[in-house]
């Protein structure tokens, strides 16, 4: 799921929420990223976006710390999925996360909207801490199943850094998004398919018996799943 915000548009689709936090931190050295919790302004609808507040949250009391402290989450729940991913230990991000975790989160209610549909509420408004404590808890979750520590996955298109847990049949999607780098990949592939050898000295001609030699490659397109 993508939410939109300006030009960028925030991505949920990681499989947890403790996933999608991490792909909001600029990635060192990959181009065309950017910090994507840079505010309160953005992190508030990061959060609205996440469901971790119902939408209209009034959100008053975050500011620059709360943005802050976010930041070290992201960070201590990144180092801790590298090493579920043969990276170091990070014991010192576990104890961190292990002590987020502790508090209470915001406490849902059911409330009827303007039209008698019942909606989802919080029984207060919410503070950092509880909010911290939502994504460290999701995160510990993770840690702590077999089965979803087994599918967490790395990206493999170009220039992508994002986790994500892979819950295909088999366990072999390669790409944190088909629709995103899945595609991507697929059109550079294509593309180098079509383009003929290198060093093709010009297009192919019109009517001729044997094969031409290819033109240049024409402006990239979207090319469907399952056509390689």
């Amino acid at each position: 799921m993508a939410v939109g915000r300006g030009a960028r548009m925030w991505r949920f689709d990681a499989g947890r929420i403790c996933l999608d936090l991490v792909a909001t931190e600029r990635a060192g050295g990959v181009p065309g990223t950017c910090e994507q919790l840079d505010g309160p302004v953005h992190l508030a609808q990061w959060l609205t976006g996440a469901g971790l507040v119902p939408p209209g949250t009034v959100l008053d009391a975050l500011d620059g710390t709360w943005v802050a402290r976010f930041h070290e989450l992201r960070s201590d729940v990144s180092r801790l999925m590298a090493a579920q991913l043969d990276g170091p230990p990070a014991d010192g991000a576990l104890e961190r996360v292990n002590s987020l975790a502790s508090a209470a989160p915001p406490g849902p209610r059911a409330v009827r909207g303007a039209d008698g549909v019942l909606v989802r509420a919080l029984s207060a408004a919410p503070d950092c801490a509880g909010l911290l404590a939502a994504v460290a808890r999701d995160a510990v979750d993770l840690l702590t199943d077999p089965v979803a520590r087994a599918a967490l996955r790395r990206c493999q298109g170009e220039a992508c850094h994002r986790l994500y847990l892979d819950t295909s049949r088999g366990g072999r999607r390669r790409w944190c998004s088909g629709e995103v780098c899945g595609n991507r990949e697929r059109v550079a592939r294509h593309r180098r398919r079509t383009s003929g050898p290198a060093g093709a000295s010009g297009p192919a001609t019109p009517g001729a018996d044997g094969p031409g030699e290819p033109g240049p490659a024409g402006p990239e397109k979207e090319i469907p799943p399952g056509v390689e």
